[in-house]
C-alpha cells in the first residue's frame, strides 16, 4: 500500500493474557485474534497497521514519541495505566495526531477506579463496553478522522 496511513495500535499491561484471563470479564478472543482482525479491517480501509503490546508504561511513552514522525494515528488500549499514567497523556498530549481510546468492557459499568480516564483527556474519542470490535469500530474512527484532516 503505497502512501497508506500507519496506525499504532498500541496495548497495554495484560492485554498479552487476553482469552485466558477473566474470560468471563473480557471472552476468550487473543490478542492475536485481535491484531488479526485489525490487519484485515486495515487493509480494507486502505491503511497499514502497527500492532503493539507492552507490559511497560516507559515502552508506551516511547512508542508515542516515535508515533509522532512516522504514523498517522494512534488507537490505545492503555488498560489499568488508563486510570494512572499522566506520562502516557503528555506523550499523548505531544504527538498531535488523532488518537482514539478503546477499553473492551464498560469502563463506567465497572470500579468507581476504572471510571476515570487520563487517556481521554488526549484522544478524540473513546470506544469502550463492545469487546474486541471495539478495535474495528476505532480503526473505522480513525481512517474518518484522517480522512478529515487531509
Amino acid at each position: 500500500m503505497p502512501n497508506a496511513a500507519t496506525i499504532m495500535i498500541v496495548n497495554g499491561p495484560n492485554l498479552n493474557l487476553l482469552g485466558v484471563r477473566q474470560p468471563d470479564i473480557y471472552g476468550t478472543e487473543t490478542l492475536g485474534d485481535i491484531e488479526a482482525a485489525c490487519a484485515e479491517r486495515s487493509a480494507t480501509l486502505g491503511l497499514e497497521c502497527d500492532f503493539r503490546q507492552t507490559n511497560h508504561e516507559g515502552e508506551i511513552v516511547s512508542w508515542t514519541h516515535e508515533a509522532r514522525s512516522n504514523h498517522d494515528g494512534i488507537i490505545i488500549n492503555a488498560g489499568a495505566y488508563s486510570h494512572t499514567s499522566i506520562a502516557i497523556l503528555d506523550a499523548l498530549r505531544a504527538c498531535d495526531l488523532p488518537v482514539v481510546e478503546v477499553h473492551m468492557t464498560n469502563i463506567h459499568s465497572r470500579e468507581s477506579f476504572r471510571h476515570h480516564s487520563y487517556i481521554s483527556l488526549a484522544a478524540t474519542g473513546m470506544i469502550c463496553g463492545f469487546g474486541s470490535q471495539g478495535y474495528l469500530l476505532a480503526l473505522d474512527a480513525v481512517a474518518r478522522l484522517i480522512a478529515e484532516k487531509e
